[in-house]
């Protein structure tokens, strides 16, 4: 899976991502770090396979519904929408009761050493490496939609970037898909 994730991004030529592949491999936990506590892809490796998935997911999903959307733009916005959880989470014990005694088991936790929120997070993670385009930015940004709390500031720009950005729709679906579908049996 490592190897598919840096193949996909290195393709993309842009300047910089050499320099940040080498970051995510060398100062990062990004290939062994869940994607999530408990909710989806919540094992080691997690957050890799969680972001392939996507990637799988939006440029399927894309065919259908948008065409104009530059073919790097896709495992850049895919792939790195949760960098940000690089370097979050952090294996900890809690302790839960089990047959009616109690069990210390592990789990992850958050521990946020740079709380810059998450889209945003991901952007300013990411430009220190390399420039994206506006599109990737609000992709990137705006990947939880309206996930969240916000101020009626935040949701009337949230409500312009969708309606002016089609690619935040089609990736927030494809985040949405890889952590809750994917649950379900084929059908």
């Amino acid at each position: 899976m490592q190897k598919r994730f840096k193949d996909l991004l290195l393709g993309t030529q842009r300047p910089g991502m050499e320099s940040l592949v080498t970051w995510l491999e060398n100062k990062t936990d990004f290939f062994k770090a869940p994607a999530s506590t408990q909710y989806h892809d919540s094992q080691v490796g997690g957050l890799l396979k969680h972001s392939l998935d996507v990637y799988e997911r939006m440029t399927s999903m894309a065919t259908l519904y948008i065409h104009d959307i530059p073919a790097e733009t896709f495992p850049i916005v895919a792939l790195l929408h949760d960098i940000c959880k690089a370097n979050f989470y952090k294996e900890d014990t809690r302790n839960v009761k089990e047959n009616g005694a109690w069990k210390s088991v592990p789990f992850y936790s958050v521990d946020d050493k740079i709380p810059l929120g998450h889209g945003e997070k991901s952007v300013i993670l990411i430009q220190h490496h390399m420039r994206l385009t506006l599109q990737e930015i609000m992709a990137i940004r705006w990947h939880m939609s309206s996930f969240g709390n916000m101020d009626y500031t935040t949701q009337m720009a949230l409500n312009k970037a969708l309606d002016t950005y089609p690619i935040i729709t089609l990736l927030h679906s494809a985040d949405l898909a890889s952590a809750f579908l994917s649950k379900w049996p084929e059908l």
